[in-house]
């Protein structure tokens, strides 16, 4: 048995770089590279390019080599009370529903090696790997050096000049590990995943390779005759595609994020002295030349040499020679058969024959040490351009978490990995969207309901304040639970307010009166009824007579009651004293007019509550107007009363944000009162650390309306949209209107199209800006799923377990264990 110390291919690790044996000096990046679908055709081709320029600044004898590490994991849940917000009972729930789901975890690292001019090319007979020991060679040549980190400096500009990938020097820690954590050259030795403990395990390269208890199988492509007959920088990904979008992922994306097993993709590009590549390739053809009578395949094989030259020199194309594989184990030794199949079907995905290497395996894993490419067997490799050999490059990866502290929680959609996604705060600060406005599209039945309530819930325990004009009662579960302010009508228990009412260190501003001169005016005058300047005057001075006078009668309690006996008591004295003319004022009609609302009117309840009055200090504020939307009173005040409430929310909370969301919107809307005011709003909620939301089921609701149309598209940065299919054959009109790119079409045409048959849940296309936008799953717990609930029967449900357990929370967790434990059927 030889020690690995005794042919350990790296002499020593300095300055950030990787000193051979053999004299090679290698620099490694670790790589940042775009999510998977999130690039469109041309994206992928100014990715292909860049690559294409980076490899050809670098320097004869160098070489690229480009690892993409895919290991199994599973979501770690973090059952610690910090991880909770306010209700413990959903937060927890969603935890232990993603804890322990496997995922793919992906690195990916480029490593630049330059080899010494005298430097022998490796073979399958010639490799440190067969030797029982190396002894370093003392290769001195600083200019040669100094060229090629000149040339490594230029390879990072042009990919970092991309704007689509990032790249980062790893240094001798990263390289060659600490006491407490593994390196990249152990972890690549031992097969040690992100963040490990240093550990020594067996290598066993007799009868195939295994490592500690893992068996290894290698699988390459190596041989012109098994790669595809075309490639390109993209594929088309067919899951997710329809007959008139087509969904694109990169062209060795099936070799990487879609080849679902542990596996590292080891891609190499050897970059020779192009003018003595040439010549050997001359020398080749004028052998099969001579050799060409005796066999057809040899005739052919001229012609191909003959065509490669030809675009050599015509098309001054960088020849290279390319060797790409997957290195893949199983975690069970059972499922180690299953791994021919995977690759063999993800090198089909191609059209790419599947070669499994077995004596040549030990060579092709030992070179592929990190700073040992120089030491790959070159019989394993094959002659192609540059541009050829980057579409074999993995170019894409899994979804990231947001780094900001604010979001919300949603799920990867290939295999469900849940992740924090900032909508908000962060686009904003990356410079994709100028404001955090938002429109939510989504049919019935599409999972709108769901995501909203998932979203409101997510801003609710992160501080927010919030305010939802509801149609449905979507959002009662969701109140109840957080005890929020649930204001709806009906004959047994109307709608109440109280706009008189000034919280506990709150004031009488000029905003409050103004909104409360308006409402006594809307109830006062008709629609096309005109009121004068001095009825105005008028009624600004009876409120403010009438707030001195709660200050002196700190026992009468504010309400429109209480105002109206102010008026009968106290000022039509101030006016029979002819301070105010009557003439300018007709009191007596103002106090018929609003008598219905006063007590034993028809009406009295409306402005008198006695109850939920905090509506300034309260962050879950929810109008149900779905009784009332169309009543000529009650519309009126309930629009006024919405309008004063967030406007004050939105000057009076300081560094705490605001939301408002618009159910359904259109139907309120649609009317001239609040049109004006959505207009205002979707303008100026932005400087209040604000967000103005707006649902709707159709898209014809936006489209169709002017007010919606003018304010809402124009300043509504985030868009939001669900299950789109019906529109698959009528998108284009939609796709103008809203500015989508063909991209983000096809992305939004691809929900829902391949979603995992043993989970519920839907997907979400989200937008921001115009050039960042993905597709998530919504997927929640039971809990969860029960609190969002818009099914009537499962809802009653809800409710029956709530009355029966005493809260909702208790409710909800007590059906939950009963539906899994199948004693319970929604």
């Amino acid at each position: 048995m030889i020690g690995m110390e005794n042919i350990l291919p790296i002499w020593k690790v300095e300055n950030g770089s990787m000193v051979s044996m053999q004299g090679d000096l290698t620099i490694g990046f670790k790589v940042t590279l775009p999510e998977t679908g999130t690039l469109s055709a041309d994206q992928f081709e100014a990715l292909h390019l860049a690559f294409v320029k980076a490899v050809r600044v670098l320097p004869p004898g160098s070489i690229l080599q480009k690892i993409d590490w895919f290991l199994r994991g599973k979501v770690q849940a973090d059952f610690s009370k910090q991880a909770f917000g306010d209700h413990e009972v959903l937060s927890r729930a969603s935890e232990r529903h993603f804890n322990e789901r496997p995922y793919l975890e992906h690195e990916c690292f480029i490593f630049l090696t330059q080899q010494p001019a005298n430097r022998r090319a490796s073979s399958s007979s010639y490799s440190g790997i067969l030797r029982k020991s190396v002894a370093p060679v003392q290769v001195k040549d600083e200019r040669r050096y100094k060229t090629f980190l000149s040339a490594c400096g230029q390879f990072e500009r042009i990919l970092l000049d991309s704007g689509l990938l990032g790249l980062q020097r790893l240094t001798d820690d990263e390289l060659a590990g600490t006491a407490g954590e593994a390196g990249i050259l152990e972890r690549y030795c031992f097969l040690l995943g992100r963040h490990k403990q240093p550990m020594i395990r067996d290598v066993h390269i007799r009868d195939g390779i295994r490592i500690g208890d893992k068996q290894i199988e290698l699988y390459a492509l190596s041989d012109a005759e098994d790669l595809p007959a075309f490639c390109g920088s993209r594929i088309n990904y067919d899951r997710y595609s329809t007959d008139k979008t087509k969904f694109s992922v990169g062209f060795a994306s099936p070799l990487g994020q879609l080849l679902d097993c542990n596996h590292i993709y080891c891609q190499y590009l050897f970059i020779g002295d192009g003018q003595k590549t040439i010549k050997e390739l001359e020398a080749k053809k004028l052998r099969l030349q001579s050799l060409s009578a005796y066999s057809r395949e040899n005739a052919i094989s001229r012609d191909a040499c003959n065509d490669f030259l030809n675009e050599a020199i015509t098309t001054q194309k960088l020849p290279v020679k390319a060797h790409f594989n997957v290195l893949c184990w199983a975690d069970n030794i059972e499922d180690t058969a299953e791994l021919k199949n995977k690759v063999g079907s993800a090198m089909a995905a191609m059209d790419a024959v599947c070669k499994q290497e077995t004596d040549g395996a030990a060579q092709i894993w030992f070179a592929g040490i990190p700073g040992n490419a120089g030491d790959f067997p070159m019989g394993d490799t094959f002659d192609t351009f540059a541009e050829q050999a980057c579409c074999f490059l993995n170019m894409e990866t899994n979804y990231r978490s947001s780094l900001s502290p604010f979001g919300i929680r949603l799920a990867e959609r290939n295999s469900g990995y849940p992740v924090h996604v900032d909508i908000s705060d962060e686009p904003m600060k990356r410079g994709w969207t100028t404001n955090r406005n938002k429109f939510i599209i989504g049919p019935s039945g599409s999972g709108k309901s769901f995501f909203t309530n998932h979203l409101v819930r997510s801003y609710y325990e992160q501080g927010a304040h919030l305010v939802i004009v509801d149609v449905g009662h979507s959002y009662k579960g969701l109140c109840d639970l957080v005890e929020g302010y649930y204001f709806t009508y009906s004959e047994e228990n109307p709608i109440r307010f109280n706009p008189f009412y000034i919280t506990e260190g709150d004031v009488l501003d000029t905003e409050k009166k103004e909104s409360i001169k308006t409402l006594l005016i809307t109830l006062w005058k008709k629609d096309d009824e005109k009121f004068t300047r001095s009825e105005y005057v008028a009624i600004s001075n009876s409120l403010t007579l009438y707030y001195a006078y709660l200050d002196k009668h700190p026992e009468i309690f504010p309400c429109f009651n209480s105002f109206y006996d102010f008026l009968m008591q106290e000022y039509l004295q101030v006016l029979e004293d002819g301070k105010v003319q009557t003439r300018h004022f007709d009191v007596e009609n103002f106090l018929y007019v609003l008598n219905p609302y006063y007590k034993g009117g028809e009406f009295d309840y409306l402005l008198n509550a006695t109850e939920n009055l905090d509506l300034l200090q309260q962050r879950l504020v929810i109008f149900e107007i779905d009784q009332c939307k169309d009543h000529p009173i009650l519309f009126p005040v309930l629009t006024i009363i919405i309008m004063e409430m967030f406007i004050s929310k939105m000057r009076k909370l300081k560094g705490i944000r605001k939301v408002l969301l618009l159910e359904e919107a259109w139907k309120s809307i649609a009317k001239e009162s609040m049109g004006g005011y959505i207009q205002y709003l979707f303008k100026t909620v932005r400087k209040f650390f604000g967000e103005a939301v707006v649902v709707t089921q159709e898209i014809e609701d936006i489209i169709s309306s002017p007010i919606v149309k003018k304010a809402i598209i124009g300043s509504a940065d985030c868009k939001i949209l669900l299950d789109q299919s019906k529109y698959q054959n009528k998108f284009d009109e939609v796709q103008a209107m809203l500015g989508f790119s063909e991209t983000e079409k096809t992305q939004i045409l691809s929900m829902n199209k391949a979603n995992d048959p043993k989970l519920k849940y839907k997907e979400v296309f989200i937008s921001l800006g115009t050039s960042h936008s993905k597709v998530y799953r919504t997927e929640v717990s039971l809990e969860e799923y029960l609190v969002y609930t818009t099914e009537e029967r499962e809802k009653m449900k809800v409710q029956e377990y709530a009355a029966k357990y005493g809260d909702i929370s208790r409710g909800v967790a007590a059906l939950a264990a009963q539906l899994r434990n199948g004693d319970e059927a929604l």
